[in-house]
């Protein structure tokens, strides 16, 4: 008789053991009635290359990949056109015996975008704050849907420069003195800093100065609401919360590793809540 072993997936970081992808993907296989599992492998850096290389040995048919090793396991895999042009993955997963990665962050951010304010896009100019990792995945979905301008904000100029550099001419660094000038012609405004998370500093910025129905999002997802949230919603403002990122970033990574595409769901997004404001 020979016994078949469930395919699970597994989150690689650095730390990793604050992640809620466990209880997202456990939840999605659960109402799939399928066979898997999913689990957090905290792998220091050191260890990162052999951890990745072999993979398929200990027993996982994909990851998704966190900080500080998003940028590392491009060379430890086949990135696909996204991963490449972002500069960092996030999924891993075998096509054809063969490891295969890319980026999912671009579509969690633009999916989340387009369920939570629809006619985003309708923006010529969008302000995103931070130039790191994440805000790579952000500006390339923001051009790939078609925004014309993209000013880009952060706190060490050379960061945004070497950003806009990479991506072209539609994307304009700028130093963060100078936000109070562009917020006026912005119709999107992008948090990517940790800013305004909880234990960090607040994030200064006065939504006020953004025209009327303008959208407003956030990356942070702890604390869910952010105060620059608060404040948009107190204008009346459409929003986009991290969560929600967090929840349709995961979408493809499992679609990816159990062969069907699972759903973000108001019960899926109750949970994931619920466990974030436990005490």
């Amino acid at each position: 008789m020979t016994v078949t072993k469930a395919p699970a997936a597994c989150l690689i970081g650095w730390p990793a053991a604050h992640s809620r992808s466990p209880l997202i993907h456990h939840y999605w296989l659960r109402t799939l009635g399928i066979a898997g599992g999913y689990v957090i492998e905290a792998v220091p850096p050191d260890d990162l290359r052999d951890f990745v290389l072999r993979l398929s040995l200990r027993g996982f048919v994909g990851a998704n990949v966190t900080i500080p090793h998003k940028e590392a396991v491009l060379a430890l895999s086949t990135p696909d056109a996204r991963a490449q042009a972002v500069g960092a993955a996030n999924t891993l997963w075998f096509e054809a015996g063969e490891l295969r990665s890319t980026n999912t962050d671009v579509e969690g951010f633009i999916n989340n975008l387009d369920a939570s304010a629809p006619g985003w896009d309708r923006a010529e100019e969008a302000l995103v704050l931070g130039a790191g990792g994440s805000s790579r995945a952000v500006v390339f979905g923001l051009l790939e849907r078609g925004i014309g301008r993209v000013h880009l904000a952060n706190r060490t100029i050379a960061r945004a420069e070497a950003l806009a550099r990479q991506f072209g001419s539609n994307v304009q660094p700028m130093t963060w003195d100078g936000i109070n000038d562009v917020l006026p012609r912005a119709k999107l405004l992008v948090n990517t800093t940790a800013l305004g998370m909880h234990g960090q500093p607040p994030l200064d910025v006065d939504v006020a100065h953004l025209p009327q129905a303008s959208v407003v999002a956030d990356l942070v997802y702890v604390p869910l609401i952010t105060p620059l949230l608060a404040a948009a919603t107190a204008r009346g403002l459409q929003i986009a919360d991290g969560l929600g990122m967090l929840l349709h970033q995961a979408v493809r990574g499992f679609e990816l590793w159990f062969g069907e595409r699972p759903q973000v769901t108001a019960e899926l997004r109750a949970l994931v809540e619920a466990d974030l404001t436990k005490s």
